[in-house]
């Protein structure tokens, strides 16, 4: 397939280069088929976690593991779901797909959980708080599971997309900000598949049920000691990221189109990071199905980013 050859070579660039930025588009040039739908991925049999561990109070408390079979010391991806931001539409359980598809390939699964901002207490700023929680919880991961926490890449999806290009650049948080944490955990690459980074960017753009209805709880109202609500919680306000970020969108994408992963990518570039774009086929839906093209491209790259030789 043409987009996964030029992934390939995509990823060949990448790690020749080390830590330059790159930005890359592999349009596929075939016909877009029927697009998937969630009922295409749902009625699937669902694949359980090895465990649940608790990092916080609450039902949203929780994050699932899933380790491999394979000896030695895994490399860890953290997962975080979207769902528009929003419990009532999906919750982490709609990642376990993709998140057994990276057991099997040898590849550890940190899939955490949040609450929305349809949940008591979520919203600004307890899903920020919830989702940087979860993700430092993985420095007290058991020993037993032997998690390899030297390098950490994080995949989120849809608004998991934001939050993980959140997490990413909240060493970037201003002081005055709530959502300041000590010492997170640093991550080496962050994949924001069909995500919605930039807030402001993507609120016309999305769904409006997506992103506008509940833009208000998600990032708080403007007040006289806080005036702009995107500059703690956008990240396209906290570029540059610490880690390198890569854009991947679906070309018939109708929930986060290319063009926001284009924009969000030449935004972090002129901010000096290291970003990249890869365009795969498919919808939104595609991005988290084991056995599309779409999936598989992600699946190669974590592959390669994790990389212990």
């Amino acid at each position: 397939m043409r987009s996964i050859l030029i992934l390939a070579i995509c990823i060949a660039w990448l790690s020749a280069c080390g830590q330059s930025p790159v930005a890359v588009s592999s349009a596929a040039e075939e016909a877009s088929p029927q697009l998937l739908t969630w009922v295409d991925l749902t009625s699937r049999p669902l694949p359980s976690p090895t465990m649940t561990l608790r990092y916080g109070d609450g039902d949203a408390g929780v994050v699932d593991v899933w380790v491999p079979d394979t000896d030695g010391r895994h490399p860890v991806v953290v997962m975080i779901h979207g769902g528009c931001w929003q419990k009532s539409i999906a919750d982490r359980t709609l990642m376990n797909y993709v998140a057994e598809d990276l057991r099997q390939r040898g590849l550890a699964v940190w899939n955490i959980e949040y609450r929305g901002v349809d949940e008591p207490g979520g919203g600004y700023p307890g899903t920020f708080l919830d989702v940087a929680a979860a993700v430092d919880s993985l420095r007290d991961a058991p020993t037993e599971l032997a998690l390899d926490t030297s390098k950490v890449v994080a995949i989120g999806h849809s608004a998991g997309g934001h939050l993980a290009a959140w997490v990413a650049a909240r060493t970037n948080l201003p002081s005055t900000s709530p959502l300041t944490t000590e010492e997170p955990l640093p991550l080496a690459a962050v994949i924001n598949s069909g995500g919605l980074a930039d807030l402001e960017v993507s609120e016309p753009v999305t769904l409006p049920s997506c992103l506008a209805d509940i833009r208000p709880s998600l990032t708080g109202e403007p007040s006289d000691e806080r005036h702009d609500v995107f500059a703690d919680t956008s990240p396209a306000r906290l570029a540059p990221p610490t880690a390198q970020l890569i854009s991947i969108n679906a070309s018939d994408d109708r929930i986060a189109p290319p063009e926001l992963g284009k924009a969000y990518t030449t935004l972090i570039r002129e901010a000096g990071g290291q970003s990249m774009y890869i365009e795969v086929p498919g919808g939104h839906v595609e991005l988290v199905t084991p056995g599309t093209q779409a999936w598989e491209a992600q699946a190669t790259l974590l592959l390669q980013l994790l990389r212990t030789d």
